[in-house]
């Protein structure tokens, strides 16, 4: 039987795998290849699902940590603020990259480059802001029960099947100018 922390730590791994994959393809350009178009649609796909899913789940921790601690002090809030800041642009990264691939699936081959441009600004994005950070995870870590983190993370098997069809996709039509970037099974 597979812990949460299992599934939480299995669906990080595949995101990062997407996310560097998304990366490299970007910085090597498609150069108008048309194999790209159904890899950044399905690229696109995953991240729209896996950052949704852990969106919702950092605003939950801000919420939660905010209910438990009642009266902020100044470094909570500070690390509260500075979540906040981050999931904000965060959601306008993601709102422009799902906007690109919808100019995709309209346009083709010529929606590549804005695509890229765009998916690009979104992965330097993801690298420099998101992930660990040390004020709210050391609250969080301090404040949470186990059931707490169970119902901040909300996985159902439901969106683990999702997430891992999606990425498998992903794999499924990688170009084969990209063929590299595979990851090892």
């Amino acid at each position: 039987m597979t812990t949460l922390r299992e599934k939480v730590a299995g669906e990080r791994r595949r995101l990062k795998s997407v996310r560097e994959t998304l990366t490299a393809a970007v910085a090597r350009k498609s150069c108008g290849d048309a194999a790209f178009v159904p890899f950044y649609e399905a690229v696109s796909e995953y991240i729209e699902t896996s950052m949704g899913r852990l969106h919702a789940q950092d605003v939950k921790m801000g919420d939660m940590i905010r209910e438990k601690l009642g009266k902020l002090d100044a470094p909570a809030e500070k690390a509260l603020g500075e979540l906040d800041q981050r999931l904000a642009g965060n959601q306008e990264h993601l709102k422009a990259l799902s906007a690109a691939k919808r100019a995709l699936k309209g346009g083709g081959a010529s929606a590549l480059a804005h695509f890229e441009a765009v998916a690009g600004a979104y992965t330097s994005y993801i690298v420099s802001n998101m992930g660990h950070h040390g004020g709210t995870t050391d609250l969080a870590g301090r404040l949470f029960t186990t059931a707490d983190w169970e119902f901040m993370a909300g996985v159902t098997d439901e969106e683990t099947r999702l997430e891992q069809q999606l990425y498998a996709r992903v794999f499924a039509v990688l170009p084969a100018a990209l063929d590299d970037l595979r990851p090892a099974s």
